[in-house]
């Protein structure tokens, strides 16, 4: 398969390493997968330069002025220690964990992006979303998409106690997942997001790949020479992750992770 690499690399600076995580749903996801992927990350500046959380890092995730939720803290903390490696971190949010801002940036020097962008990633032009709403089939999926987006309802939810707000997003949680968590839409979801990410790419010729998340469904499809749609697929089902260098993306999975793939929900 011909790859047209379009690095613009010099000798002074070394090509980049890009790793792409998405959907681990830590605090939904079982303890094994939690621990390995904190093993993962620990892993992370061995593997790239760069690593991209693509959305759903936690099942949950809301920014308050002076409150972070305690099972969320290993997870921070391993990051930290990732960036202080010197690892450049990327996060998009996701329709678990949108509602971030400065406590990435100004805590972890992590940039951090509520909805889609285009960015370089290993010398490609690339655009990067979680990929919720973008090609929804489930109605209750897609009023949720909007609702959670709408300024009033984080400004309402910042009102109530975390602990309150924590065990009402767990139902509502555990409900959509009980909704949407047929295979078959999954499958058809996945279908969709090739469809726009292969229309994306038609329309925007500047734009070298497409990197989604969220249908759990890993991707690697080549659109033309030297362009890609990728989705990594879930890491809290099998430890999978997607690396992008000057050569093009590639699927990978993590040795030792855990799998328990009748837990995913999107």
């Amino acid at each position: 398969m011909a790859m047209l690499a379009k690095t613009q690399y010099t000798a002074a600076m070394p090509p980049e390493t890009v790793v792409v995580v998405s959907d681990a749903h830590l605090g939904h996801a079982p303890e094994p997968a939690a621990s390995a992927f904190h093993r993962f990350l620990d892993v992370v500046p061995d593997l790239g330069s760069h690593l991209v959380v693509n959305g759903d890092l936690f099942d949950f995730w809301f920014e308050y002025g002076a409150v972070i939720p305690r099972h969320a803290f290993p997870t921070l903390s391993a990051l930290d220690r990732v960036r202080r490696r010197g690892v450049r971190i990327t996060v998009t949010g996701g329709n678990h964990d949108r509602w971030g801002g400065e406590f990435w940036r100004q805590q972890l020097g992590a940039e951090f992006h509520r909805g889609g962008v285009t960015v370089p990633l290993a010398g490609w032009r690339t655009f990067l979303a979680h990929g919720d709403g973008l090609a929804e089939h489930h109605l209750m999926a897609r009023a949720m998409h909007r609702v959670t987006r709408w300024p009033v309802t984080a400004a309402l939810f910042r009102w109530l106690h975390p602990d309150l707000g924590f065990r009402l997003v767990d139902l509502m949680s555990r409900t959509l997942a009980d909704q949407t968590r047929d295979p078959a839409a999954l499958d058809r979801a996945a279908a969709s997001q090739e469809d726009f990410a292969r229309a994306y790419l038609e329309a925007h010729a500047d734009v070298d790949l497409v990197v989604l998340g969220h249908t759990h469904r890993p991707a690697l499809v080549q659109v033309g020479s030297g362009r890609w749609y990728v989705n990594p697929g879930a890491w809290m089902e099998g430890g999978r992750y997607a690396l992008i260098t000057s050569a093009g993306p590639t699927l990978e999975t993590f040795a030792g992770a855990a799998s328990r793939a009748d837990d995913s929900q999107p």
